[in-house]
């Protein structure tokens, strides 16, 4: 098995517009010591003297301020004014997620291996790779340290994130953001066979055939096993992202339009 997840966050080779990057950085990394100040000053104002109360008053007033100031820190304001060719295809983005969002599963792939030898086949339910999944979500939800008046397509799995802005594609993997352009993104999307166990399986994607866990050269059940389960070929989507600079997400939905829709989208997006 071998990782199939792209660069860190570290290593992707930036676009060359960091400004925002940059700030989201800062603001992620922001440590706040809001708390521990009031903390000592309230309770300093407690244990001393009958006027303590105003110092134990005045740490109250400096929380708040404290506080907002806070909030203004760990947070980068972005407004976009989209118009013309660029908002039509923005809001077809939009509708494309919208319907990936709808699709009943989704993963992302992390590892994937060949079955190269016949007892792998055999003992593999006939498949002829395997594959590590993690699953995912699709929504609207902007990175927390992000404040903009637009919805954001987003795909999440696991501490890592994609969130497609007008502009480009923020990358975010635990506390660390990175950027990619349009321009350098390279998609592709297909339906691919997937083997599950029975029970489960989601309703808007179409099982193609079936297996055994124990397949015999020829396909069948392998009669040697006693406890042979029936599997499930599941027809799924299967959309892949990359970019020269490392970045490569493998994304895969029980809804094969779902995946199509979305390649479509980011194919048509603007390369300025």
């Amino acid at each position: 098995m071998e990782d199939v997840t792209g660069a860190t966050i570290h290593e992707l080779v930036a676009t060359g517009r960091g400004d925002i990057v940059e700030q989201l950085n800062d603001a992620a990394a922001y440590r706040s010591w809001t708390w521990p100040i009031f903390g000592v000053l309230f309770l300093a104002g407690l244990a001393i003297a009958s006027w303590g109360w105003l110092l134990s008053g005045a740490a109250l007033v400096a929380l708040v301020y404290l506080v907002l100031r806070d909030q203004a820190k760990r947070r980068v304001i972005v407004f976009y004014d989209v118009e013309g060719a660029d908002e039509r295809w923005f809001d077809s983005l939009v509708d494309s997620t919208t319907v990936a969002a709808a699709s009943q599963k989704v993963w992302r792939i992390v590892e994937s291996g060949q079955v190269v030898t016949t007892r792998q086949h055999k003992t593999n339910a006939g498949a002829g790779n395997l594959v590590s999944r993690v699953s995912a979500t699709v929504t609207f939800d902007a990175p927390r340290h992000l404040a903009t008046n637009i919805a954001v397509p987003t795909i999440t799995a696991g501490h890592t994130s994609l969130h497609f802005l007008p502009d480009r594609i923020l990358v975010k993997e635990g506390r660390q953001y990175a950027d990619v352009a349009y321009g350098d993104l390279v998609s592709g999307a297909r339906s691919t066979q997937f083997i599950e166990a029975l029970g489960g399986l989601p309703t808007d994607a179409q099982q193609v055939d079936r297996t055994w866990q124990y397949v015999n050269v020829k396909g069948g059940p392998d009669r040697r096993y006693s406890n042979n389960p029936e599997r499930a070929v599941m027809l799924y989507g299967q959309l892949e992202m990359s970019s020269p600079g490392g970045l490569y997400w493998k994304v895969q939905t029980s809804a094969v339009s779902a995946t199509n829709r979305l390649h479509e989208s980011l194919r048509a997006a603007p390369r300025h």
